[in-house]
């Protein structure tokens, strides 16, 4: 039977790469681009789906997040202004996660997680089910609007699960 560190870590390893095409497809000179004022601006979403990996290594080697003292932490999403310090980024928070889930147990898996505002407590959760819920599941999300922002921008849009419009496979 596989235990829950390992399944965590082969769950990165198949989101990697569909991950990694479509950062690598995100256009320079473009960060400021948003599809609708309510929209995100592209740098700053290519740079959230490119540091979601530093969210499985915050998940085991921390006890959780003051939402209130994010924008001071080495959590924040921040846009790089280019495509090599895009993929630098990601690679670095990928070799971190791997190190964070090679490094653990699944008892320090099941132990809580929390997500707080100004200390006080909004959901507290084992880090096994934040990992699936607020770190894999949230990367898919978020990846999956990078790829509606790479077609409006005519960008071809890369395979991540099956084929697109412009990666048929077959």
């Amino acid at each position: 039977m596989m235990n829950m560190t390992d399944f965590f870590l082969a769950k990165l390893e198949r989101e990697e790469p569909g991950t990694r095409k479509a950062i690598d497809r995100v256009p320079e000179g473009r960060n400021d681009w948003k599809p609708h004022e309510k929209s995100m601006q592209l740098g700053y979403l290519a740079a959230l789906v490119a540091s979601m990996p530093a969210w499985i290594a915050m998940t085991i080697d921390e006890d959780g997040i003051d939402m209130a003292t994010l924008a001071q932490s080495k959590y924040q999403t921040k846009a790089v202004d280019t495509h090599r310090e895009l993929m630098q980024l990601f690679e670095d928070l990928m070799a971190d996660a791997r190190r964070a889930l090679t490094g653990t147990t699944d008892d320090h898996l099941m132990k809580p997680w929390k997500v707080a505002v100004n200390g006080n407590v909004l959901s507290a959760h084992p880090r096994n089910i934040i990992l699936s819920d607020m770190v894999f599941s949230h990367l898919a999300h978020h990846r999956g609007q990078l790829t509606v922002y790479l077609r409006l921008l005519g960008v071809p849009v890369p395979s991540i699960y099956g084929p697109t419009a412009d990666e048929r496979g077959f």
